[in-house]
């Protein structure tokens, strides 16, 4: 896939990911690492949570969804630079959902100080196999424009 500049990218071209399938123990490895509470790591203690049975960390999802997004069909020349984020988990994710990012541009705004950049404003659902939102992130990405050929 070819890298993708300022210039290539326009308000409501969409992307879709492949799809990752999460286990129990990813979720608990994940878990250990980085989020080491109760709801992630058991399932009896997950099931006496507000989440009513074992959930993946949010923090799990959001790796997640960067790994799909980063090795799917939105190659940012340069790589995913970060400007700033708005990220929601509206449900949970279980072991044995299957996870596939959804993403729309939303807005493209060449740098006004910085000619060789500018900011592109992308929309992604994270969605379950049942379709389900387990995840919303605005992100503000710091994109290159396209070099001036010699």
């Amino acid at each position: 896939m070819t890298a993708l500049y300022l210039e290539d990218l326009q308000p409501g071209q969409r992307f879709t990911s492949a799809t990752h399938a999460l286990t129990a123990d990813d979720i608990k490895t994940f878990a250990a690492a980085f989020d080491p509470q109760p709801f992630h790591l058991d399932e009896e203690a997950g099931a006496r949570s507000i989440f009513g049975g074992l959930a993946a960390s949010g923090w799990h999802t959001a790796a997640l969804t960067m790994r799909l997004m980063v090795t799917g069909d939105v190659r940012i020349a340069g790589g995913f630079v970060g400007a700033g984020v708005d990220l929601t988990w509206p449900h949970p994710t279980r072991p044995g959902d299957t996870l596939q990012v959804f993403t729309e541009v939303v807005e493209v705004t060449p740098s006004r100080s910085k000619p060789d950049r500018g900011i592109a404003v992308l929309r992604s659902e994270t969605r379950n196999q049942r379709g389900e939102v387990v995840q919303r992130l605005t992100s503000r990405m710091l994109v290159p424009r396209r070099p001036a050929r010699p």
